[in-house]
């Protein structure tokens, strides 16, 4: 393994106004443990602030109310084109203005401000632990709160989290909306299902986000809705790291009905 002071790494936090399902997201207050109310890409910044060895840190946007929003609480920007289809290829975009070397990529997606700092290692600790991997991401086996998020979220026909399936060696076989894998609700009536949570950060290495934007839009990407199918469509590997739950619920920021469930978890941490 590379020892983290000899890795370049940057973390860039994708933030569109533009949004179907929530618009303006990176832009809503929440209130935080100390009383004070900050925006959604301000948590994400200070969340980015804990990992350990960082070369760089950007939030890579293509819109001025949230390039002033970050410049004001003294935070770095890069703008982006527009036409960016994700936060992969917004990060890709960030990189590639960058005059300065950069070995490792991470993505850390500014409606996920719950995200410690321990899964981003462990994240990048995967990707170098294992040279012919292009992209590492985590994930949490589901805890009954977040488990039943996830399904009222689907009950309620909302957006919810991501799960993914993987096989032994701890390569993801796919990504959904969709709770994965199927359980039937007579069998797992009194328990909670083997489910895990895909959490929305990744580690790419410098080449893999070229190779990303070179290769296009593909279907099931398109369909889901979910960025990292691109890489397993095209055959790449996508590592899982496989993370401890922390001390409270992961939820990410996906639509309005997300902001009390969210705040009230960052009340109650201790930042």
């Amino acid at each position: 393994m590379v020892p983290a002071a000899q890795r370049a790494v940057a973390i860039i936090i994708p933030a569109r106004y533009s949004s179907t399902r929530f618009p303006g997201k990176p832009l809503q207050q929440f209130e935080g443990s100390d009383g004070r109310s900050r925006s959604l890409v301000e948590h994400s910044w200070r969340a980015a602030l804990q990992v350990p060895g960082i070369s760089f840190l950007a939030v890579a946007t293509d819109d001025e109310r949230i390039a002033r929003e970050v410049e004001a609480f003294g935070g770095t920007t890069i703008m982006t084109p527009a036409d960016c289809a994700n936060g992969t290829e917004r990060c890709a975009a960030a990189v590639a203005a960058l005059d300065q070397e950069i070995d490792i990529v991470v993505n850390l997606q500014g409606d996920a401000p719950l995200t410690p700092a321990s899964i981003v290692t462990s994240v990048l600790d995967r990707l170098s632990q294992e040279p012919s991997l292009a992209v590492a991401t985590p994930a949490i086996r589901c805890t009954p709160g977040a488990y039943r998020h996830l399904v009222q979220d689907a009950a309620n026909g909302r957006v919810g989290g991501t799960t993914v399936v993987f096989n032994r060696s701890c390569e993801a076989l796919y990504f959904s909306k969709r709770i994965l894998p199927y359980a039937d609700p007579k069998s797992t009536a009194d328990e909670v299902p083997t489910t895990y949570l895909h959490l929305g950060v990744y580690a790419y290495r410098r080449a893999a986000l070229a190779a990303y934007v070179e290769l296009g839009v593909s279907p099931l990407e398109e369909q889901e809705g979910l960025e990292q199918l691109r890489f397993l469509h095209a055959g790449m590997r996508v590592g899982i790291a496989l993370c401890d739950a922390p001390n409270w619920e992961i939820v990410e920021v996906n639509n309005p009905g997300d902001i009390p469930v969210v705040e009230g978890i960052l009340r109650g941490r201790d930042d």
